[in-house]
């Protein structure tokens, strides 16, 4: 990969930086002016409070942050269903040997981790100008009751990866032995790239459940909007931003780093909060998301799903 290569974005994310652009009005004051004046909720703070010490206290600890929240129908737990498969399916592969580097992948894990672990307290201690962006959508949406089961997942999974994922491989080095590093990031995106199939015959099982006949229309929107973040198409946005932060540590390049990751992140969430569906279908899905249980749904599907066993 030449250096050249890594500066010029993919299709993919061209679509999503020029989507900040055209959906920049749209914005989360009024809910966080709403949220400001709640107060913070003392038992997540309690679970998420204190750094992740290992990659079993990072597991057990989102677990319980996933458990709580959906206990309280807070719809924030819908991406950390998610985020516990990741984990645990990661977990699996360190034990099983799927990675050369089991030490730099713990501690992958871990930073990753932390990226959310602190969003999702600045979050909820009301500090908004401590959360990235792309977490203010995406937290912001889920608790304000703007957002459909599946656009809580897909918010969720965009911050962390189209964002928090490049400055967790900026912090960790992707030096020395960059090569076995990058084998492993690359096995990383394998369990990323299965854990995306799985959010989306999830989503499709959730509305399946709940009644909703327009199955087909459902599913080319979640392919359409998947394409945006390039998770089909590329998922080495971070390599490629860490490649240039390590070879070119220079002050402009790593602004522009930062502002190409601000800006796909950001543009991704602006699609899925403006563009989802045509009108007709997305008052059907929020009507049958009323009628039904979407949280309990998306767990229960999400729980078949068992992490890979093989090395």
């Amino acid at each position: 990969m030449t250096l050249f290569r890594t500066f010029l974005p993919t299709t993919a994310e061209l679509w999503a930086i020029a989507s900040k652009y055209r959906y920049h009005h749209y914005e989360t004051t009024a809910g966080i002016r709403e949220l400001s004046a709640s107060p913070s909720d003392e038992h997540l703070l309690e679970i998420l409070e204190d750094p992740f010490r290992s990659i079993d206290d990072t597991a057990k600890r989102l677990g319980q942050a996933e458990r709580y929240l959906r206990s309280r129908h807070d719809r924030r737990s819908v991406f950390l269903t998610v985020y516990t498969t990741m984990t645990a399916n990661v977990q699996s592969g360190i034990q099983s040997g799927f990675f050369t580097d089991p030490e730099w992948v713990r501690e992958y894990v871990i930073t990753f981790a932390e990226y959310y672990r602190r969003a999702a307290v600045a979050f909820e201690r009301r500090d908004f100008e401590s959360v990235p962006r792309p977490w203010q959508l995406a937290f912001a949406a889920s608790i304000t009751g703007e957002t459909l089961v599946a656009q809580d997942a897909l918010l969720g999974i965009n911050a962390h990866i189209n964002y928090d994922l490049t400055h967790t491989l900026t912090e960790l080095s992707i030096d020395p032995d960059r090569d076995t590093k990058r084998t492993d990031h690359d096995r990383i995106n394998e369990i990323l790239g299965r854990l995306v199939d799985v959010v989306q015959d999830t989503l499709v099982a959730v509305y399946s459940a709940l009644g909703v006949s327009e199955l087909d229309e459902l599913l080319g929107s979640f392919d359409e909007q998947l394409a945006v973040f390039g998770f089909r198409q590329s998922r080495q946005l971070a390599w490629r931003n860490a490649v240039l932060c390590t070879d070119v540590p220079s002050k402009l390049v790593q602004r522009y780093v930062g502002w190409r990751t601000q800006a796909v992140a950001n543009g991704a969430a602006h699609v899925l909060l403006n563009s989802w569906v045509n009108a007709r279908l997305l008052q059907r899905l929020r009507d049958e998301e009323i009628r039904g249980r979407p949280l309990a749904t998306f767990y229960s599907e999400m729980s078949q799903w068992r992490p890979v066993e093989e090395g």
